[in-house]
């Protein structure tokens, strides 16, 4: 039996037609299946509108009948932040993927929010432009989704987070309204900044429908390296003195484990080891310029050979072809996948100042050990922006669900260290379900309280994924 009142589906199947909406049981089970498993979803319908004025009017039928909305965009979230309850719609953008406009001479893209962000960088390329926003799960997610959480990934340290890059959004009001804040615009001070309140809100405020990108010129020369560093002590100098070297060249800058750079290259096939040299620590580094006659390799040689004079690294490497860098590259972004071999895995997405990441993964790793003998520390991640993936893996000899199980109280330790660097228990993948309750405890009681008024001001009956953030 429905849980939701008589007839509401009769209206949304009008408005939507054949196409935009599902009660297929396995359609459903699909897209209320959540990336980590840790959450069920419960929708019993969802919606697939075509274009602004059907996610408008969907969602003025829902508030008609009281009925919560909860956005979807890829589902390729890691919080349980588009997961629906058994009274609640489920609304994915899927169908609005269109790529609207790329002006070259104002370097933007206008597009749908249901548009994979895969899609978006290829479309600019062929215009020779850069759209930078790129993670792992890029072939799949799509770009309002990036926006709601706010993504970060691979090359923040250069361009930014998704906020950085977006100019104007629209977006659908929960009482089926639509604000049209599209605009192209470097600088625009006329009052407050409406764009930047949708963009990290998750959803829980409005449902953004159409986006204008900020892009770049496409870079003409990428030159890519691989290192074994003593420390991450020493990856924090290395960043500095790259930095300087390069003029901030720097498009990114990994930090590995020794741990996470073996597992990748013991599971997945294909992967080559980028060294001999046996190393607790391994960096990532990749320079890019668009300027036509740069000798990035040159540059990369020089920073290098500097770096293992002064002791900042041991060993070194420079990607040669397209294929050598590919490898590199494949290590770094099969760590997740690779992971998943050794047994249960508890993850942390957090950031702390980039000088303060050697304390983090120091006294992280000691507290954890301390409260799980036999941990494995896996901490990878954008250390040129102080983002790491503080991830652990089970004890050889632990059962895997007795592991898990451990997974808020190693939160609590490492988020407590995390608070105390003055870092941010959410680094890139937003808060949903998953850390709601943290976010409760960590937050001033300042900012708890301007975040319930903002959703009560925007969303006073709580009908845009309610549950979430807060």
């Amino acid at each position: 039996m429905s849980h939701l009142p008589d007839g509401v589906i009769d209206e949304l199947q009008t408005l939507l037609g054949p196409k935009g909406i599902s009660t297929d049981a396995d359609i459903l089970a699909s897209h209320n299946a959540e990336a980590r498993g840790k959450f069920e979803g419960k929708a019993e319908i969802i919606l697939f509108p075509a274009s602004t004025e059907e996610v408008a009017k969907s969602v003025a039928i829902c508030a008609a009948h009281d009925i919560a909305i909860v956005p979807q965009g890829g589902n390729t979230g890691r919080c349980g932040g588009a997961v629906a309850g058994p009274r609640q719609v489920l609304l994915n953008l899927k169908r609005m993927n269109r790529i609207i406009e790329i002006d070259d001479r104002d370097f933007t893209a206008t597009v749908e929010a249901g548009a994979i962000l895969q899609t978006i960088q290829d479309a600019c390329a062929k215009h020779d432009l850069l759209f930078p926003l790129s993670l792992g799960a890029e072939g799949t997610c799509q770009i309002g989704g990036n926006l709601a959480t706010n993504a970060g990934g691979l090359n923040v340290i250069r361009y930014g987070n998704a906020r950085e890059l977006c100019l104007g959004l629209e977006v659908v009001l929960p009482d089926g309204s639509i604000w049209n804040g599209l605009s192209k615009l470097r600088k625009d001070n006329t009052g407050y900044d409406l764009r930047d309140l949708f963009i990290g809100a998750e959803g829980t405020l409005g449902i953004i429908t159409k986006a204008t990108l900020k892009l770049f010129a496409q870079p003409q020369h990428v030159a890519t390296a691989w290192l074994a560093v003593p420390s991450p002590a020493c990856a924090i100098d290395l960043l500095a003195l790259a930095r300087r070297h390069t003029g901030d060249g720097i498009a990114a800058f990994e930090l590995i484990s020794g741990f996470a750079h073996d597992m990748s290259v013991t599971y997945l096939k294909g992967l080559t080891r980028p060294l001999a040299t046996q190393t607790d620590w391994h960096v990532l580094i990749e320079l890019t310029s668009s300027r036509p006659n740069d000798d990035l390799q040159t540059l990369l040689v020089d920073l290098l050979s500097n770096a293992v004079e002064i002791g900042l690294a041991t060993d070194a490497t420079i990607a040669q072809s397209e294929k050598q860098r590919a490898n590199l590259w494949a290590i770094r972004e099969g760590i997740p996948e690779a992971q998943g071999f050794e047994g249960g895995s508890i993850k942390h997405d957090v950031s702390v100042p980039v000088s303060k990441v050697p304390d983090l993964l120091d006294r992280g790793i000691a507290a954890a050990s301390a409260l799980i003998p036999g941990i494995r520390p896996c901490p990878f991640g954008h250390v040129g922006d102080g983002n790491i993936h503080f991830n652990f893996s089970q004890p050889v000899q632990m059962e895997k669900s007795d592991y898990l199980a451990r997974w808020e109280s190693l939160n609590s330790v490492i988020h407590d260290i995390v608070t105390d660097l003055g870092g941010s228990i959410s680094a890139e993948h937003g808060i949903g379900q998953l850390k709601r309750d943290e976010l409760a405890r960590y937050a001033s009681a300042e900012k708890m309280k301007l975040l319930h008024a903002i959703k009560d001001a925007i969303d006073p009956d709580h009908r845009l994924n309610p549950g979430k953030i807060v």
